[in-house]
């Protein structure tokens, strides 16, 4: 079982209208309202690609409870928190006629330091029955920059596996934990060593030297250019085919999704970063944020050209 962490959950809007106009009347043409978050496009992602998974986290009033219910659509059971306050909504705008989004994105609920005591014990019961735990997004108002740091200790004493996506000093405290598997983009991992160094061999160096502190699988977004995997079995690039895109928000949550399949599965290098990245551009030939068409995915898989480029 894969068991996903969103401590900010929201419900995430999409708008669609030809043009968007500052300081004007706007009419949508289309709207989808889906429960959303990182960790939950994670959790649609891999239910969809046949996991079984559970969400946990923090939800709040009557938004949080749409969330929850909405989860039902995707086969996706849940043990969330109910704290005070109300969850929250993020926007995205998508505009036909220039091809271009907008996103809007609340801060959320507070969460209290003697709330999230309890969820950690919460989150260590749940972790006992899963084989992974993936953790996304950022944290909250009111949770300390090492909280992941502290679910990933829980994890490990449940004999879990971990997969952390997160950023900047949220991301720094979490590696101190030692996550299984991280996937910062090409700035963050440049962030955490300290590299300037923006070509490929530097970026490879850089998830090697993270790779030092603990980290097993590092896994490098390099965006329309694929990814890098750098792991103990060696270094592999997935490249990707050209695709419509029409939608790329979540599309780095579906890849994380696939990340966990692999190591849930323990698949091989090759087959979790192909299985991943086919996902992540199917996904985002997807109007709805964080799922993607089996069809897309299936006729994707193949085109993706996994090259290893060093041991």
């Amino acid at each position: 079982m894969i068991l996903t962490v969103t401590l900010n959950a929201a419900i995430d809007k999409r708008y669609v209208l030809p043009a968007f106009d500052k300081g004007e009347v706007n009419r949508v043409v289309s709207c989808r309202a889906v429960p959303g978050g990182k960790g939950l496009n994670v959790s649609k992602a891999a239910s969809k690609a046949g996991a079984d998974v559970l969400a946990t986290g923090f939800v709040g009033g009557h938004a949080g409870e749409a969330i929850t219910g909405g989860l039902e659509d995707y086969n996706v059971d849940e043990e969330f928190m109910r704290v005070p306050g109300e969850s929250r909504s993020c926007v995205n705008i998508w505009e036909e006629d220039r091809g271009c989004q907008t996103e809007l994105l609340e801060p959320g609920i507070t969460i209290a330091p003697e709330d999230f005591d309890r969820f950690v014990d919460k989150f260590e019961q749940l972790a006992q029955n899963a084989d992974v735990a993936v953790m996304s997004g950022s944290l909250p108002s009111g949770l300390a920059q090492d909280s992941y740091g502290r679910l990933i200790e829980a994890a490990r004493r449940a004999g879990c596996r971990v997969v952390l996506d997160t950023s900047g000093q949220t991301l720094i405290e979490g590696i101190k934990a030692k996550p299984d598997l991280i996937k910062p983009n090409a700035d963050e991992i440049r962030m955490l060593t300290g590299s300037g160094d923006l070509s490929l061999p530097g970026l490879i160096e850089a998830a090697k030297k993270v790779r030092g502190q603990g980290v097993d699988r590092i896994v490098i977004s390099l965006g329309s250019e694929g990814s890098v995997l750098v792991c103990g079995e060696g270094v592999y690039r997935a490249v990707v085919p050209k695709i419509d895109a029409v939608n790329t928000v979540g599309c780095g949550d579906t890849m994380t999704a696939g990340l966990a399949i692999g190591l849930e599965q323990e698949l091989s290098p090759e087959e979790t970063l192909r299985m991943a990245s086919a996902i992540s551009a199917a996904s985002a030939m997807s109007d709805e944020t964080g799922m993607f068409c089996t069809e897309d995915y299936e006729e994707l898989l193949p085109q993706i050209r996994i090259e290893r480029l060093s041991d």
